[in-house]
């Protein structure tokens, strides 16, 4: 059976049209004759998105018992027993509800999806940008939301078309603000928390973004399924190439200045070493420049070649590059015109790729490369010595015994002799020793003798061949002699380099970055760290083509107890072993360094947990001596002899003992709950609340209680918490208003609201009209032995917004901050509804506090 295909129409938020616009497309197939049924839409209520169904048929949806309540869901068996030719399904993230036991039943809609492809049905579907998964912590840094629902990148990157549906966050705050998006009651807190126009505009860069490399991706393998070569300048992407040289700094900063003249454009570092290995810079400078390039907004690589140009445009033909920027060659005019450098081969072989060429301060410097030689002072003058001596010597004694050769044999001689010098001296003696040794064959033995003038041409050849032949010899010789000095030298390296991994305090701190490095320098195709330990065995991280046990690897070395780096792609030579040693070795002291950093922390929670000390001892200094001296003085009024007191005046000593041993009291409490929350030793016991009774009960004792107005419906939901911290926390957060409130009322609002997993929660907001907290310290007033604004001293030791946070997430709920509407603040309890909850609306644009933290059930 033919698989179906799928399309999906991505948004970069709700509301903006997705499921619109694929009723639409719905509409269109339909009307052309195609077999097309709604198999799930979801409508929020929008009377447009409701008349877009039209006639379409509608797989009616299966009932599902979930908390109590019958929940409307895909039926996959209906929609596979129908078996239309395409159908619509909205919501790819969403989680299905599924009951307990329930066979053949699929947790995610997407898996919905994929059996009805399997069955050969085409699927049109939904999906925002921020239920993506490689963009979740993206989008939770940028909204202040994370996403309980996602769905695979793969699900979606395996569509045959994705169309994005785009909105200006302008449009889309003015649709919300005309309620064709959430009701009336949920429009001011959307427009002021997520769909702000800061959020919008980065769910939207986001999913052009996204949308633009899956469009590359398509087109990479369009031209490699085409094998077209020649580069399409859809965008534009810089490759520079850089040697760790001194100009590598100003290559890369010209290339970042290049991208970023224009929008969505990317460059990349490469750097070329040579696939023998034996030259190159050293582990440290590759890592300086990978940093670099990193911190100036590029990439970096490194690729093997056989030559350096043909690597570097290589690489860039690969990425499909534009431009390649290399430097101007610091070797001088006249090695050039012996030798073209890389900047020469590049120029000449870059096809349509265009070359930039820069200037910097070493281009040209004139600065003689001094010839490496592998041989000591002792050997080259030894060399030397055997060039003219040993000349003079052969020639002395073959010319005074003429008798007993020829010149046949006079030339293997001397050409012994010269093979002998370059074993000895290297190349410039055996050169020196070949022109003597032919001149000498000229001058004494080829006729006519005594005279560097030649009779016969061949003489003049064959002395020419003879010493073509011997500098030919030499250079062999001492180019051999220059490859043994790279190996050792470049096997000493690898060795030291395995020695000093142990010292690395800077580099990549995150593995798979480390497996992307080695599996780049060793030219693989996957790498991995497996642990075969029995306490977490298993894949750690990977890159590349994921390997999963070691069978399946082509090189692997162990790097720690019950750990091994495992490389796929091609057996290693014998001389990368040193430097697979050293990455285990670095592998290692990664791991040493996590265990350090888990102490550290250790330490800056002893170290906080001492500053906490060092202020609760403040707060007792002055805070708890205040009731307990206006205690110790009604006392002692209270049993003077010497004055008599009317029982109006004992009434009001009293209430004055009375009020400072409440407040005693309540300080008191929440240094304990404090400590209690800071050894983790809260353990709540849940229960079904009533929010109203509940919320009446712990406001009846605060003072000025006259000016709190309770607003909470009693047909609310009930919530899900320990009645006695509940107490506590409304209690601490109403106090906490009043106090701050300035002397104008304040309000205790309830609502209840979904989350986007479907989950149930109600919201207790404490309003008040008060001089507010500016937004840069709204994060500071939970935490402990904080008192913002004007609180008198002895009133509190600023633990109360502190201590209800902590036992509301330790009840599963939250509690945050934001601004009241015309000034003051606003704080806005949340706690997961009861079992038994009402139906409450299907979804809550949720605030989150200012201070940035990610609220539970949010």
């Amino acid at each position: 059976m033919e698989r179906g295909s799928l399309r999906v129409y991505l948004g970069a938020a709700p509301g903006v049209g997705k499921t619109f616009a694929m009723l639409q497309e719905g509409q269109r197939r339909a009307a052309r004759g195609t077999d097309v049924v709604i198999a799930f839409v979801e409508t929020h209520g929008r009377a447009k998105t409701e008349d877009a169904i039209g006639s379409l048929e509608v797989v009616p949806r299966r009932s599902v018992g979930y908390r109590g309540l019958d929940v409307g869901e895909l039926d996959l068996a209906a929609v596979l027993a129908r078996a239309p030719q395409v159908a619509l399904v909205d919501e790819l993230a969403h989680t299905n509800a599924v009951e307990p036991g329930e066979a053949g039943a699929h947790l995610k809609r997407w898996q919905d999806v994929a059996s009805m492809l399997a069955a050969g049905i085409d699927v049109i579907t939904t999906v925002n940008i921020q239920h993506l998964e490689s963009l979740n912590d993206v989008v939770a840094q940028v909204t202040g939301v994370r996403q309980a629902e996602t769905v695979p990148d793969r699900v979606v990157r395996a569509a045959e078309a994705v169309e994005l549906v785009d909105m200006s966050p302008q449009a889309l705050r003015r649709r919300m603000a005309h309620g064709n998006i959430y009701g009336a009651d949920k429009i001011d807190t959307a427009l002021s928390h997520y769909f702000r126009e800061g959020n919008l505009a980065a769910l939207r860069e986001l999913a052009l973004l996204w949308l633009a490399d899956r469009v590359d991706e398509g087109l990479d393998r369009y031209r490699e399924q085409h094998r077209i070569e020649a580069t399409w300048a859809t965008r534009e992407r810089v490759v520079v190439g850089v040697s760790g040289g001194k100009d590598s700094q100003a290559l890369m900063r010209r290339a970042a200045r290049i991208a970023g003249r224009t929008a969505g454009a990317q460059w990349l570092a490469v750097y070329v070493s040579r696939r023998d290995g034996l030259t190159g810079v050293s582990p440290k400078a590759l890592e300086a420049l990978r940093t670099a390039a990193e911190e100036m907004g590029g990439e970096f690589h490194a690729v093997v070649a056989h030559d350096s140009a043909d690597g570097l445009l290589d690489f860039a033909r690969g990425v499909n590059a534009t431009q390649v920027l290399i430097g101007a060659s610091r070797r001088s005019r006249w090695s050039a015109l012996f030798r073209p450098g890389v900047g020469e081969l590049v120029i000449a072989r870059s096809g349509d790729i265009d070359v930039h060429v820069v200037s910097h301060d070493f281009a040209r410097a004139g600065v003689r490369q001094r010839r490496r030689t592998a041989l000591t002072g002792r050997r080259l003058r030894a060399g030397y010595l055997l060039a003219t001596l040993g000349t003079a010597l052969l020639t002395t004694g073959l010319y005074l015994t003429p008798d007993l050769h020829g010149l046949p044999t006079e030339a293997l001689l001397m050409l012994a002799l010269v093979v002998a010098t370059a074993l000895v001296g290297g190349l410039w003696p055996a050169v020196l020793g070949a022109v003597l040794s032919g001149a000498a064959l000229n001058y004494f033995f080829v006729p006519p003798t005594g005279t560097l003038t030649m009779a016969d041409p061949e003489n003049a050849f064959a002395i020419a061949l003879f010493v073509l032949t011997g500098v030919a010899v030499a250079s062999v010789v001492d180019r051999s002699a220059r490859r043994t000095e790279e190996a050792v030298r470049a096997r000493t390296e690898a060795n030291a380099l395995a020695v000093l991994a142990h010292t690395i305090v800077h580099g990549g701190d995150e593995p798979a970055d480390l497996l992307a490095q080695a599996g780049e320098v060793f030219g693989m195709s996957g790498a991995a760290i497996l642990r075969t330990d029995g306490e977490r065995p298993g894949v750690e991280a990977y890159w590349g083509d994921q390997l999963t046990t070691a069978a399946t690897a082509d090189a692997r070395i162990d790097i720690g107890p019950g750990r091994e780096l495992l490389l796929r792609g091609r057996p290693l030579r014998a001389e990368d072993q040193s430097l697979l040693t050293a990455y285990a070795a670095h592998f290692a002291v990664l791991e040493e360094r996590r265990a350090a950093e888990a102490e550290a922390a250790q330490v800056r929670e002893l170290t906080e947990a001492n500053r906490t000390r060092t202020a609760l001892l403040a707060a007792v200094s002055h805070d708890l001596r205040s009731p307990l001296a206006a205690i110790k003085a009604a006392i002692s009024s209270l049993r003077s002899t010497e004055i008599v007191w009317s029982p109006e005046d004992e009434e009001e000593l009293l209430a004055t003992v009375e009020e400072s041993a409440d407040r005693l009291d309540a300080l008191v409490a929440n240094l304990l709950d404090m400590s209690r929350l800071q050894t983790q030793s809260v353990t709540p016991l849940l229960a079904e609340v009533e929010l109203n009774p509940a919320v009446q009960r712990a406001v009846a004792g605060i003072a000025d209680a006259g000016r709190l107005r309770v607003e909470v419906d009693e047909s609310l939901p009930a919530a899900l918490a320990d009645p006695g911290l509940l107490d506590r926390v409304v209690a601490n957060v109403a106090e906490n208003a009043v106090k701050h409130a300035a002397g104008s009322p304040v309000e205790v609002r309830g609502s209840a609201w979904s989350g986007p997993d479907g989950s149930a929660w109600v919201s207790l907001r404490v309003v008040d009209h008060g001089p507010g907290v500016a937004a840069a310290s709204r994060a500071a007033i939970f935490e402990p032995f904080q008192r913002l604004g004007d609180v008198p001293r002895g009133d509190g030791v600023g633990l109360g917004l502190a201590v209800a946070r902590g036992l509301l997430e330790a009840m599963g709920g939250a509690l945050s901050a934001e601004e009241t509407p015309g000034g003051g603040l606003t704080l806005v309890i949340d706690l997961p509804a009861g079992d038994g909850v009402r139906q409450v609306p299907a979804e809550r644009p949720v605030p989150v506090g200012d201070d940035g933290r990610l609220q539970a059930g949010r």
